[in-house]
């Protein structure tokens, strides 16, 4: 029985991984949208997220298939538990890749305001963030987790510095400027509310290997 509950997770782990590099893909090509204005990019990331969402739901009900008829104990119930909060997580991801699409969508017959400087960087950040989210956790990886957390407060930066130009710079000056800047502030928000959900799926991890909460602890990083 031990030797089947484990197998399952084996499966369970993978399912997560790729799900993981989905969402990768997804954020990767909405940005390379954005960057060249390309709608059926756009497109193809917005249809492609039903693919996750099949997967996100796969994922959730072997979980709770396995927390009913295995009934795990200690490190196998904290792992069943957080694959479930972390497939939840990269649902949302994919959701903002999907977001960041339909931006590019309303920007698409349109010259760009500025050119692209501080949103690629956070999207690059946002993309590392991610891969090396699911890395920390198919590695079981708690130094890295605790890394990448401290990496977030880098994506705020760069979220406020585009808000802080766009605003400054644009909008107040010129109201005409607006349909085509808050698609811009729109995405840098996404872009940082990937970067959260990496974090979330980091904390997670933490507290699947060593059972310890750093959420809203920050101080707690410092003894990983």
């Amino acid at each position: 029985m031990e030797r089947h509950l484990d197998q399952e997770l084996a499966d369970l782990k993978k399912e997560l991984i790729m799900m993981g590099s989905l969402v990768e893909t997804a954020i990767f090509e909405s940005i390379e949208a954005l960057k060249q204005l390309d709608r059926e990019r756009a497109d193809k990331v917005i249809s492609d997220d039903k693919i996750i969402d099949e997967l996100e739901n796969t994922i959730d009900e072997k979980c709770l298939e396995l927390l009913a008829l295995q009934q795990p104990m200690a490190v196998d119930l904290r792992f069943i538990t957080m694959e479930m909060k972390i497939s939840t997580d990269l649902e949302r991801m994919a959701d903002l890749a999907v977001d960041i699409a339909q931006r590019v969508l309303e920007l698409a017959d349109k010259p760009l305001l500025k050119p692209l400087i501080d949103i690629p960087k956070l999207a690059i950040i946002a993309q590392e963030m991610t891969k090396g989210a699911i890395e920390s956790f198919f590695n079981l990886d708690v130094a890295l987790a605790g890394k990448l957390i401290l990496r977030d407060k880098e994506a705020d930066a760069l979220r406020n510095l585009v808000q802080q130009e766009l605003l400054d710079d644009y909008i107040s000056k010129n109201k005409k400027t607006i349909p085509r800047a808050i698609p811009l502030l729109l995405i840098a928000r996404h872009l940082e509310r990937i970067c959260d959900h990496a974090t979330n799926i980091c904390e997670d991890v933490i507290y699947m290997i060593q059972a310890k909460v750093v959420k809203h602890h920050p101080e707690k990083l410092q003894e990983i």
